[in-house]
Order: structure tokens, then C-alpha cells, then sequence
């Protein structure tokens, strides 16, 4: 049933050394190859439409989104629910909710989007975009106001180093300039508090706008570093969410010693993401790692009271 791969990694461990590519490839963060915005298949629509329906199925509107958050491990988990046999999965981020061009082309396209599914799955799809975007929450209630919700995330000063590296990558790819880590998160010797993917780790200004189209109830979060670590246990907990019997087992996954992550091994297959996939953050001055963490720690309280929750976060 599962259609990619999965994966996780090495740990962040910040230094004096600035940023270069060299040194990018000797740190690897634990969540980066859970693969949150990277996946085999391209963003495109028309892979569906060389679909065969299999009898007794058809397109159906999700039932429940993974809406976020950017670099925090929606790939790996929405792979990661593809085991069990009552969840179908779209396999690419249909950004439908946020997008405006694609929501103006109504909910028959995007339901068109969605795999095949019986009646007794639930379609996910997932495209962590939605988290901040300042429509999703009121367009995904005006669709359906009993959906649930799923949100992974991890420490925000890690989300935001691996923001950066997402870019930095990409500028490398298409043969831009980049520039260090510190030169874009310090300005004028104080934290650049503009930055965007400063402004996408504030989980409780976010949060706020979606709890007030939605009931708590209605969202679930996911610790992407328990995740990594400790699949089974995150997933139960979905399970239980989406009031699904417990399909997932221990045995669906396995650790590869050579390449030091979590594979996933169903339908009689054992498969792991390649490490190409994997993207090493840079190494990141001690003293502006201290910056993040004291900017983050109110906004990472304040967010703990509007969920009831905690999580280990600097």
C-alpha cells in the first residue's frame, strides 16, 4: 500500500565554524530526511489522470490534511501512514487551500486530485503550506467544518535552519548566490525577525488563526523527534485520532545501520529514501543558535498553553 520511502537522520550540532558547502555536509539534522518537502513524484496533476480505477472505488475529498508545518516531517509522515490498509494517500502537495489559482478552479478539481479510494479509507493529502497561509483555515471549514487535522512539528530554531537549507540548495541547483545563515538571520547586529522562516516558526500566531475555525479536538499534533525516534508511538496516536484500528506495527519498521535511520518495510518490501535525498545543514554560530532559542521560548509557551501540550523544544 505504501508508495515511497521514509526517513530520518543525524543531529544538528552548532559550533563557532560559519556556514559554507563544505562544511554543510557534516551536519545532518535528525528530521531533515524525514523528507518534509521533498518527494519522488513531482508536483504535477497530470500523473492521476493515468490512473486505473479499480472497482468499487473513486476520487473522494479528503477526510482529513496534513496542513503543516513546512520542513517539519509532513513527507515522512504522510509515507508513514501509508501502511496502514485504510488510509490512501495523495502522493503529491495539491496546494488547493492556499494557492488562489488552484481554488479558484473549485472543489471538483481538486477532488479529481485525490487517489482512488473505497468507502471505508480515509484520503489524506498534505501540503504544509496550509499552516500559514492566511486562508486555509476559513476555506478548509467552508468545505468541511468536522475535518480533522494533522500538524507536525519540530523545534522551531531547527525548522528554520532547515528552511534556509532548503533555499540555500536550491540557489546552488539553479546557480544563484547565496549567502551564510547568520547573514540573512542578523541584520545590523540584531535577530531579522522579517526573515520568513522566522515568521513560519511562530507556531502560536499560526495556530491562533486555525483555532478559530476549528475545535482543538479537531487537530492533532505530531513530535516530529519522537517521530524519527520512536515511529510506532506517534503513529498509534494517529491512529487513534482518526478512530482507525491499529494496523501499524513495530515490524513495519527497521533500522538500517549503515545509513543510521528508520526504514519502512510493508507489502513485502523493505524500503529507505537515498541519501541524496538528505539535505546537511550548515554548522551555525553558537551565538546566534542562543538568539533563536530565547526568541522562540514565549512564542513556544504560548503555544503550549493553546494546545495543552508541551514538547521538548529549546
Amino acid at each position: 500500500m505504501a508508495i515511497l520511502l521514509v526517513s530520518a537522520l543525524l543531529l544538528l550540532t552548532p559550533s563557532q565554524v560559519a556556514p559554507d558547502e563544505d562544511l554543510l555536509l557534516k551536519n545532518v539534522s535528525i528530521l531533515e530526511v524525514l523528507k518534509s518537502e521533498v518527494g519522488a513524484l513531482s508536483n504535477t496533476s497530470e500523473q492521476y489522470s493515468t490512473q486505473v480505477q479499480p472497482p468499487g472505488t473513486s476520487h473522494h475529498i479528503p477526510q482529513t490534511i496534513i496542513v503543516g508545518v513546512r520542513k517539519g516531517g509532513t513527507r515522512a509522515l504522510l509515507e508513514m501512514l501509508d501502511i496502514h490498509p485504510n488510509i490512501v494517500v495523495a502522493a503529491t502537495e495539491v496546494h488547493f487551500f492556499d494557492w488562489d489559482e488552484n481554488y479558484v478552479k473549485g472543489i471538483e478539481w481538486y477532488r479529481n486530485l485525490m487517489p482512488f479510494s473505497y468507502e471505508n479509507q480515509i484520503t489524506i493529502e498534505k501540503t504544509p503550506g496550509y499552516f500559514t497561509s492566511l486562508h486555509a483555515p476559513e476555506r478548509i471549514h467552508d468545505m468541511n467544518s468536522s475535518i480533522k487535522l494533522l500538524i507536525i512539528l519540530r523545534d522551531p530554531t531547527e525548522r528554520v535552519i532547515s528552511d534556509y537549507t532548503q533555499v540555500y540548495y536550491n540557489r546552488l541547483e539553479n546557480r544563484k548566490s547565496v549567502q551564510r545563515f547568520e547573514d540573512i538571520v542578523i541584520k545590523n547586529g540584531a535577530l531579522n525577525t522579517k526573515y520568513k522562516a522566522i515568521q513560519r516558526s511562530l507556531y502560536d500566531v499560526h495556530m491562533e488563526r486555525w483555532l478559530k475555525y476549528f475545535d482543538l479536538n479537531q487537530i492533532h499534533i505530531v513530535d516530529g523527534n519522537t517521530l524519527i525516534k520512536q515511529p510506532l508511538k506517534e503513529l498509534q496516536k494517529v491512529e487513534k485520532f482518526l478512530n482507525l484500528p491499529p494496523k501499524i506495527l513495530s515490524s513495519n519498521f527497521y533500522f538500517n545501520q549503515t545509513k543510521g535511520f528508520y526504514c519502512i518495510r510493508s507489502d513485502g518490501r523493505e524500503r529507505c529514501l537515498h541519501e541524496s535525498k538528505g539535505r546537511p545543514h550548515p554548522v551555525v554560530n553558537r551565538t546566534v543558535l542562543e538568539q533563536l532559542y530565547s526568541y522562540f521560548r514565549e512564542h513556544n509557551r504560548n503555544f503550549y498553553k493553546m494546545v495543552n501540550q508541551s514538547f521538548d523544544w529549546h
